[in-house]
């Protein structure tokens, strides 16, 4: 993990704490959630998602978990994918 930090100085320095942090186990991240961040989402499309999401009485994010998943599964059927968990 880098993490900045400000100097005596003044200047902000890059510090790596990689020797300090222990390492997960790989079965530990694995059930994680990960963060995306998406960019330039038209504002209509945003706006009708809200209300989707609204009339279901879900979030946005289970909406669009829904969704995606839904894709993912359609495509597995196809056997574009290979079949997930």
């Amino acid at each position: 993990m880098l993490r900045y930090h400000y100097m005596s100085t003044g200047i902000l320095s890059l510090k790596s704490w990689y020797s300090s942090a222990p390492m997960p186990k790989k079965n530990e991240t694995e059930d994680k959630g990960g963060a995306w961040i998406f960019r330039d989402i038209p504002r209509d499309l945003m706006k009708r998602a809200k209300i989707a999401a609204a009339v279901e009485g879900k979030s946005i994010k289970a909406l669009v978990l829904e969704a995606l998943e839904g894709k993912i599964q359609e495509l597995e059927k196809k056997g574009l994918l290979p079949k997930g968990k």
